[in-house]
């Protein structure tokens, strides 16, 4: 059994983060990358803008590491007021992804109790059949930074009584 843990970004080798954002099938999934050289710079800014959201939220994206290696980064992230769930895994640890976002959803459904989260995809991610299994239905589409995404839904169904 794989030993799961959720760090803070601050918690990894920045240079774990810079190979990772640097591999070139992450690169091609991620269209807001596309003319950013992503350097030692870069990745302190990243790590930065990525903490501030737990600071202004309460909640932001973890590190993952997997039998003590980074394997990725992702979680929950406020997009426009809304938990909006985002993986990036190194292409060695695409199999796990699964197993984190089981984890991401009982933290936002369970215990932060949310009413949904979203998922933000860009046009060119046409395999989405597992997503709207999970139960993510279409909701939107919208611009960020000059790129147009998909916006996917999911709601708690488990209606957590407070």
């Amino acid at each position: 059994m794989k030993t799961i843990e959720f760090k803070r970004l601050t918690e990894v080798d920045t240079s774990d983060i810079i190979l990772l954002m640097n591999h070139k099938l992450v690169r091609k999934q991620m269209p807001l990358l596309t003319n950013i050289i992503f350097n030692e710079n870069t990745c302190e800014k990243f790590i930065d803008i990525k903490e501030s959201l737990w600071i202004k939220h309460g909640y932001g994206p973890w590190a993952f590491v997997v039998d003590g290696r980074f394997a990725g980064w992702g979680g929950l992230q406020s997009e426009n007021g809304e938990a909006d769930l985002a993986m990036v895994l190194h292409p060695d640890f695409w199999g796990i992804g699964k197993t984190l976002y089981k984890e991401i959803i009982r933290r936002a459904f369970y215990e932060m109790k949310l009413s949904s989260i979203t998922v933000l995809l860009p046009p060119t991610r046409t395999k989405i059949s597992g997503l709207l299994r999970l139960g993510f239905k279409k909701d939107s589409e919208l611009e960020i930074e000059k790129q147009c995404f998909i916006k996917y839904r999911l709601e708690n169904q488990r209606k957590v009584i407070i």
